[in-house]
């Protein structure tokens, strides 16, 4: 999976810290999101997306 978080991040002058604060989980959780080496629930999909003002399907990129 691929996703967006990073350059997501950048629009909004998200540090990882910050982000990761702003949905409730540790900093490391948005390390590997961002390296696609973690798969989040969809509440924190949702949480994140929602943070990002983004969908879901635009933060996430899932291939087949």
């Amino acid at each position: 999976m691929k996703t967006r978080i990073k350059e997501l991040r950048a629009r909004y002058d998200l540090t990882q810290e910050e982000l990761a604060n702003k949905v409730g989980v540790r900093r490391e959780t948005i390390v590997f999101l961002e390296k696609g080496k973690y798969n989040p629930s969809l509440k924190l999909a949702h949480d994140i997306a929602k943070v990002l003002k983004s969908k879901i399907e635009d933060v996430f990129i899932f291939e087949e």
